[in-house]
């Protein structure tokens, strides 16, 4: 994505207040996610032995960075892409009971991220994960949980508006939900990413269903890691798909938002097929793989919420660098001061 200068931006927080409020936003929204997901907070990796399939694949294609570890005799690690995996062997080894579960802080190296308002190398998200009864393998339930953690971006951003009352409200009271296959439908010349852009801009919050199978016209909406969550089995509006992204229309930089990838999580089944879909059934030899197909690791629901793509929407920042410390290009720096947004 090009980078993006809004015409007329002016910043609402100093630097330093900037900070502070950084910390009210995190602190504030943690406290009540965790409250209300019931979910409890666990210590996090920042790397991960290769080889083992806990580290998170993403679309498929992207490559970790990675280091070999003298003491280990040279065996190799990677750091982080995220922790989709990794929880939910936490889950089973943690032995946490339906309907509870366990958020992190990851941090993440994501060196083939564009760099522009919104993607940075350095990545920091909520990753959470709840175990579930089969029986709750349902859209029903997916949509239950979307609509609590919307609940709670509402609740945070009204406390943002308490206490800097320039910063005033954007969401709309609710959210709405659209099948990927519904908006190939209702705009059949466009993009994915036109549609986003059209229906995120006409509702102010969505929730985009079944992102990882083929639609219609034989591609899917958006990519998706095939050992996550669950893309293809049939839900109960007779469409593919347990899963999805949460999508804000963001008014500073006028384009959709996405501010969470989540969804129920593959069965042994589910994994098995999408493995084949996507041509890499030797994942299942790898231990996560293994154990699952095996039934030994819990059924679950997750996903992640962005830390700093969070902070940047509630207080109407222009670029993810006003609200994380990380690495841009000269030209990018100097394009935005230009502008007035001030990188951290």
């Amino acid at each position: 994505m090009p980078l993006i200068i809004p015409k007329k931006y002016h910043r609402k927080l100093l630097p330093e207040t900037t900070e502070v409020a950084i910390k009210m936003v995190k602190d504030t929204f943690q406290t009540i996610f965790a409250r209300e997901l019931r979910l409890r907070r666990v210590t996090a990796p920042l790397f991960l032995l290769t080889g083992t399939g806990l580290n998170d694949n993403l679309n498929g294609v992207e490559e970790a960075v990675s280091f070999t570890i003298d003491a280990m005799g040279g065996r190799k690690a990677e750091v982080v892409h995220s922790l989709a995996k990794w929880k939910r062997y936490k889950l089973g080894a943690y032995d946490i009971a339906p309907g509870y579960g366990l958020y992190t802080d990851m941090n993440a190296i994501r060196t083939f991220e564009d760099l522009d308002n919104i993607h940075s190398l350095y990545v920091d998200q909520w990753d959470w994960e709840k175990t579930i009864r089969k029986e709750d393998r349902t859209l029903d339930y997916l949509k239950k949980t979307v609509r609590t953690i919307y609940k709670t971006l509402l609740e945070v951003e009204q406390t943002v508006y308490e206490k800097f009352p320039h910063i005033t409200p954007v969401l709309p009271p609710d959210i709405t939900f659209v099948h990927a296959e519904e908006l190939a439908r209702l705009y059949p010349d466009k993009t994915p990413r036109e549609r986003e852009t059209i229906f995120a801009r006409e509702h102010g919050a969505i929730f985009i269903i079944g992102i990882g199978a083929p639609l219609s016209d034989g591609q899917p909406h958006d990519g998706r890691s095939p050992d996550y969550d669950d893309w293809i089995s049939l839900n109960e509006e007779g469409y593919q798909g347990l899963n999805g992204d949460i999508i804000l229309w963001n008014p500073v930089l006028d384009i959709p938002f996405e501010i969470s990838s989540m969804g129920i999580c593959v069965s042994p089944e589910s994994l098995r097929e999408q493995l084949k879909l996507r041509e890499c059934p030797e994942r299942s030899s790898l231990t996560f793989h293994r154990l699952l197909l095996e039934g030994k690791l819990p059924y679950s629901i997750g996903g992640g919420i962005g830390q700093s793509r969070l902070c940047m929407f509630l207080l109407h920042k222009a670029h993810i660098g006003e609200v994380q410390a990380s690495i841009w290009p000269e030209d990018q720096i100097k394009a935005c001061a230009d502008a007035g947004i001030e990188l951290l």
